[in-house]
């Protein structure tokens, strides 16, 4: 089974950066490879237990718990939204510089909506083609929340077959080399569930983001990585 990068291991959790096209847990979809094995092989066969999500095609910072009371304190801090979890996303125009999105929407596929708010800044528009660089800031987590509030504000997130464009998608596929969902979770932070001290993790983007940014004059991350 390939090998996943460890951003930060101690001997109650460990972040993980995690690959586009992975899924976190084997879930209904039965995967043999999951993010969930890979950081179990890594820790040499431990088992750990994952505390968030991250879409199979979002990649970047997903942290996992070394024992089921860590686990129960992370989760119970994510639900609470004593974290702070920042994505990169390449939407398709020209996005305002910052705001945000009040905009229920369902917790599961298909489900009731519920209140969803994400915070929003520009990092860059690119000179080459008509996109942007946006960092979004989800204070509730829902289901495919990023994805569907850049949706809602009109900026679809480029390479999302499900609440994206195809027409958009294929341009990028064929012009940039874009080959995945355009959104990485880039940091993550929260306090530490056994000592209360802060964490703070940032992970490098993947080169099949990282490329395609280069090419189209956009940065990799933020200037101001720590801006609100």
């Amino acid at each position: 089974m390939p090998s996943i990068e460890l951003l930060y291991v101690d001997e109650h959790l460990v972040v993980a950066n995690k690959p586009s096209g992975l899924l976190v847990h084997r879930g209904w979809a039965g995967d043999d490879d999951v993010a969930m094995f890979r950081v179990r092989d890594a820790l040499g066969g431990e088992h750990v237990h994952p505390v968030h999500r991250l879409d199979r095609g979002t990649s970047g910072a997903l942290v996992l718990a070394r024992s089921r009371e860590v686990a129960t304190l992370l989760m119970k801090a994510f639900e609470e939204q004593r974290t702070d979890k920042r994505y990169l996303a390449l939407v398709r125009g020209t996005a305002p510089d910052a705001g945000v999105i009040d905009y229920p929407i369902p917790r599961v596929e298909d489900g009731e909506r519920v209140a969803a708010t994400t915070r929003f800044r520009r990092v860059a528009r690119s000179e080459v083609d008509r996109c942007t660089l946006v960092e979004a800031r989800p204070l509730t987590g829902r289901l495919h929340q990023v994805r569907r509030h850049l949706r809602h504000l009109d900026h679809p997130l480029v390479g999302d077959v499900k609440h994206g464009s195809g027409a958009i998608n294929r341009h990028y596929r064929a012009t940039y080399g874009l080959l995945r969902l355009a959104l990485h979770a880039h940091r993550i932070a929260f306090a530490h569930p056994m000592t209360g001290a802060s964490i703070v993790v940032h992970a490098p983007m993947p080169d099949d983001l990282a490329g395609p940014l280069r090419a189209l004059g956009l940065p990799t991350a933020p200037a101001d990585d720590e801006a609100p």
